[in-house]
């Protein structure tokens, strides 16, 4: 059925960790919802006109679908104070999603890129290792995720795991397989399209970006890529429309 614009139900909220809150939401969306794909969530406040883009955690055929975010200002605020029932505006499921291959992989996840990790964990057949990075031992999902492949984690502070980013710690504990996925900050994909290369390995990648149609008619999400987009007619990818979802090689960081 494609995108569509609802208004959702909350079922639950809670807190999972410093200012990351996860929000289980009633809606038909679901069904249709795939690992990578995201929604936009509209505040109540008609000041703000653009919906807040936020990466789909999980999603069930029974109407239910889960967002894990960070409040990053004053719309993600006002979601964090939703309750059950509340309704909630949102449009979806929006973005390409990473492809399915059963294959021996690699999800890596980096803050509050770790949550699409957890459908695309739930789906994908398998063995699977799981690459998790967080600042400090305040971590969120880890139980959730272990229950579908072994768990490495890193702290950027050495609190918990190997000290050090994602790639210190699949190179610490010799991870290895042969299709990677991943989400998370820039410099954090970069790493893992440099590594990609180096060893040979397919990677797919979850860009992240301050979006604002969400559909990909703003051009306000653009990342460079290394062939000419059909769209815009230069080296353009609309991450929102196009992605956010790449084969690492088709993007430059």
């Amino acid at each position: 059925m494609g995108k569509r614009k609802e208004t959702a139900r909350v079922l639950s909220q809670e807190m999972l960790a410093d200012e990351i809150y996860s929000m289980w939401i009633e809606t038909d969306i679901a069904g249709e919802a795939f690992p990578g794909q995201f929604i936009s969530v509209y505040t109540k406040d008609k000041t703000k006109l653009l919906p807040r883009p936020i990466s789909i955690c999980e999603a069930d055929k029974g109407g239910r679908l889960r967002i894990v975010y960070r409040i990053a200002g004053a719309g993600t605020k006002e979601f964090s104070q939703y309750k059950a029932g509340d309704e909630i505006d949102i449009l979806g499921p929006l973005g390409n999603g990473f492809p399915i291959k059963n294959e021996n992989a690699v999800l890596i996840g980096g803050g509050i890129g770790i949550p699409p990790m957890l459908e695309l964990a739930k789906r994908l057949k398998g063995d699977k290792t799981i690459v998790l990075g967080y600042r400090d031992a305040d971590t969120f999902l880890v139980d959730e995720l272990k229950e579908y492949g072994n768990i490495v984690i890193a702290t950027d502070d050495g609190s918990l795991g190997t000290k050090g980013n994602v790639i210190d710690a699949i190179k610490e504990n010799k991870v290895t397989g042969r299709v990677i996925y991943a989400c998370g900050p820039t410099p954090m994909l970069r790493g893992v399209k440099k590594f990609a290369e180096e060893n040979g390995v397919e990677a797919y990648i979850s860009l992240e970006e301050r979006m604002a149609c969400g559909v990909g008619a703003c051009l306000g999400c653009v990342c460079k890529s290394t062939d000419t987009d059909d769209h815009s007619k230069v080296k353009n990818k609309r991450i929102c429309a196009d992605g956010p979802v790449f084969n690492a090689t088709e993007v430059e960081l």
